[in-house]
């Protein structure tokens, strides 16, 4: 699914300025007329193919993540989203940088792993912070701006898990229910202003945070751990394959591009035949 980097989810360490780009980043404004971007999570998996994407496409790119790449791909900066005030100051650092904002990509994510009477409830509302409070405020805060866009897109990566279920992932599972029901919100309100919402929805992908819930789920099923990618993670899959993120980040660009423009209020697909059952 669209889990991504593992506590890395995507943004400011403590003490960080959310206003402020990355290291070694100057305050020189975008290229006039570029459109511009921000990704979450854009340090490693999904949201770094996004991010490489969306520059090939030739956009502006301001790249959010915990630990951020001053390499790149895009504007690196510091950002703990699980921070209200941290999201706020994404937006406020893209406008800054770029002097516009034209797509929204929240992808960061973590992930946690237990049965639902272990659950910690600092888990809980740690993933609940991430993966719905930080994409309803990424568009509360760039609302305005992306108004002012002459095509502007909010695409968050989503999961398949928010079509359907698993055991033992009773925050994450919740979350990404959430969040389409706020895609589709957000998709009516901003049809007078010519704004989509997507949910880009993937069964699992080839990213850190699925790989590093291998030992997790080994020890919540009692399975071996070399048995868990074919007999746990797989297993819902039609086509026993992980999705790779630069896959995903082909239908991210396709979203945002303007043969996209029809897709709104809806979840898009790409589980390898999971939901067909």
């Amino acid at each position: 699914m669209s889990e991504t980097s593992p506590s890395r989810p995507g943004h400011p360490g403590p003490g960080a300025d959310p206003g402020s780009t990355g290291p070694g980043e100057s305050a020189e404004r975008g290229v006039p007329g570029r459109r511009a971007a921000l990704v979450t999570g854009a340090a490693s998996g999904i949201g770094r193919a996004v991010a490489e994407r969306l520059e090939r496409e030739g956009m502006d790119v301001l790249a959010v993540d915990l630990r951020p790449d001053p390499a790149g791909p895009g504007v690196a900066h510091e950002a703990d989203l699980t921070d209200p005030d941290a999201n706020a100051g994404a937006v406020a650092a893209a406008l800054e940088r770029f002097g516009r904002l034209d797509v929204v990509v929240p992808n960061a994510g973590v992930q946690h792993v237990s049965p639902v009477d272990e659950f910690p409830l600092e888990r809980w509302d740690a993933i609940l912070a991430l993966l719905l409070r930080s994409p309803f405020l990424l568009a509360k805060h760039s609302w305005e701006a992306l108004r002012q866009s002459d095509r502007a897109r909010f695409i968050v990566i989503a999961s398949v898990h928010g079509l359907v279920a698993s055991p033992f992932k009773a925050a994450y599972v919740s979350a990404k229910h959430g969040v389409l029901g706020l895609v589709k919100t957000l998709a009516l309100e901003g049809a007078a202003h010519g704004i989509t919402a997507t949910a880009v929805c993937p069964a699992y992908v080839r990213t850190p945070l699925v790989e590093k819930q291998i030992g997790d789920q080994a020890r919540a099923h009692g399975l071996p751990p070399e048995r868990v990618l074919e007999d746990v993670i797989l297993a819902p899959h039609a086509i026993k394959e992980l999705i790779e993120p630069a896959e995903v980040a082909g239908v991210v660009a396709f979203l945002a591009s303007p043969a996209g423009r029809a897709f709104t209020g809806a979840p898009v697909t790409m589980d390898y035949g999971w939901t067909a059952r």
